[in-house]
């Protein structure tokens, strides 16, 4: 499936409403089939061994016209897509994990039922939706943030080489860690946790967003002299500090908010769907 360079950068909030809104005459639609053997063929899921199913998680009505894309499947997106009457979602973290509680009780049950009662379709894609070199959580956010990963084998490190090592787009380099800092709080419009490594320029950078603060090492063996991802543990501060490799982390959701709608709003175009992406807001 080829990707049109127009959709790399797909829009968020504001700008995805108005890039998004409803078409006056809607078409047939497709059937759940034949989407998710384009999400299939998009992001490849068979390359991966993920921390739950890939794909179509509930079944819905069985054709589709209308797809909403979110970060994750809360009972407050499912609300919104109802509204909207989606006919199916599109989300990087669905409803099932490994290892959780297979019992469909309390906020499983409410999803669940929501989703069952207004024949909505979820797709959730994990790692695949992280992995693609263009349209994935971490392009899209080094694109938002003027970074470009290094050509071929060079530009990847970690498991299934999900983690991105680059520099800035336009050849020049931060100043320093809380120069990087500050770029990252403007282009997402929240505050970070930054522990700088060794003072001076930053030229070389790795990124991972969500809960990627376990590919610190990987990034640090790459070469990077700093790290981006969502979250921090407390390892992860004394890394920096020993290493001299500066880590930042820029919040789960809001480091991966641009995959889903850049993927769903790809595929739509190209099926003639309508698609809109809805921000829950989350502060983590």
């Amino acid at each position: 499936m080829t990707v049109d360079p127009r959709l790399l950068a797909s829009a968020t909030g504001a700008d995805s409403q108005a890039a998004t809104a409803l078409s006056a005459d809607h078409g047939a639609g497709v059937e759940r089939q034949a989407l998710l053997a384009s999400f299939d063929a998009l992001l490849q899921p068979e390359r991966f061994k993920d921390y739950g199913p890939n794909g179509l998680q509930v079944e819905g009505r069985p054709q589709v016209r209308r797809i909403v894309s979110g970060v994750t499947a809360s009972l407050a997106l499912i609300e919104q897509a109802v509204a909207w009457q989606a006919d199916a979602l599109f989300v990087h973290h669905g409803l099932f994990w490994r290892g959780q509680d297979g019992r469909v009780t309390g906020w499983m049950k409410q999803r669940l039922a929501l989703l069952l009662q207004h024949e909505i379709n979820l797709f959730a894609y994990h790692l695949p939706l992280d992995a693609h070199p263009q349209l994935g959580n971490n392009a899209q956010l080094g694109q938002r943030l003027g970074l470009m990963p290094l050509e071929g084998e060079a530009g990847r490190f970690g498991d299934n080489g999900l983690g991105f090592l680059g520099q800035r787009a336009d050849g020049a380099s931060f100043g320093d860690a809380q120069e990087l800092a500050r770029r990252i709080e403007g282009v997402l419009g929240r505050p970070v946790t930054c522990i700088p490594g060794r003072p001076g320029p930053v030229r070389t950078l790795g990124w991972c967003t969500g809960g990627a603060q376990g590919y610190f090492e990987a990034a640090i063996a790459a070469g990077a002299q700093a790290f981006i991802t969502g979250e921090i543990s407390e390892p992860q501060a004394h890394l920096a500090r020993e290493t001299g490799v500066s880590f930042i982390a820029c919040g789960h959701h809001a480091s991966e908010r641009y995959g889903a709608p850049a993927v769903a709003g790809h595929v739509a175009a190209q099926l003639g769907l309508d698609h809109r992406f809805i921000e829950v807001p989350n502060p983590a």
